[in-house]
């Protein structure tokens, strides 16, 4: 069986790509095939040519015959160089990556509504709070450190605190001598009388 490595048409009306397959010669163009090692956009610019080259050395090493546009295309790839031990094409083109369409549509419209990334005129204060101890400040957002808990010590006893409080005593009497007496006395107190005693005389 003759075998060929030829390009299949897919696309639609002048917008045709093709798929680079493995096919049987008696086949039609867009027929069976065997196997698909890459693909040809000619539409773009440039041209891209995907080609599985490990899989076009193998088919060319088991008599697989190109036709004339397949074998453009692997000598573009260099595969066809590197079958024939041939010097190597130079590099190949390839396109550029495509311009994301969602950055393209929000540049436009910041340009149609007159905005344009500047920098502001005039610095932004940095709103600032007190901090929680001291006399510093702290930005706002930040969360000022808390208190830190005190832990218990124990603490010596004082003598004044361990010192029995004396107890109240009462107050000692007076002695009572001639200047209580005489207070008392003075004091309008009722004094002793003396009596006298009775003479009697005879008739």
């Amino acid at each position: 069986m003759a075998t060929k490595i030829k390009l299949q048409r897919l696309g639609k009306m002048r917008e045709p790509h093709y798929r680079i397959v493995i096919a049987d010669a008696r086949t039609k163009r867009d027929g069976r095939f065997i196997e698909a090692i890459g693909q040809y956009h000619p539409k773009d610019d440039p041209s891209t040519i995907i080609v599985d080259g490990e899989r076009a050395r193998y088919w060319l090493g088991v008599g697989a015959q190109p036709t004339d546009a397949v074998a453009a295309i692997l000598k573009v790839t260099g595969d066809w160089q590197a079958f024939k031990d041939l010097p190597a094409p130079p590099p190949m083109l390839v396109a550029p990556p495509k311009a994301d369409r969602k950055a393209i549509f929000e540049e436009a419209s910041r340009t149609a509504a007159g905005l344009e990334d500047k920098p502001a005129t005039t610095p932004r204060k940095r709103l600032v709070a007190p901090a929680a101890t001291g006399g510093e400040a702290a930005e706002v957002g930040q969360v000022p450190p808390g208190p830190a808990t005190a832990e218990p010590t124990a603490t010596a006893p004082t003598p004044e605190a361990t010192a029995p409080t004396p107890e109240p005593t009462a107050p000692e009497p007076e002695p009572a001598g001639e200047d209580a007496q005489a207070g008392a006395g003075g004091a309008g107190g009722a004094q002793p009388v003396v009596e006298e005693p009775s003479s009697t005389t005879g008739p």
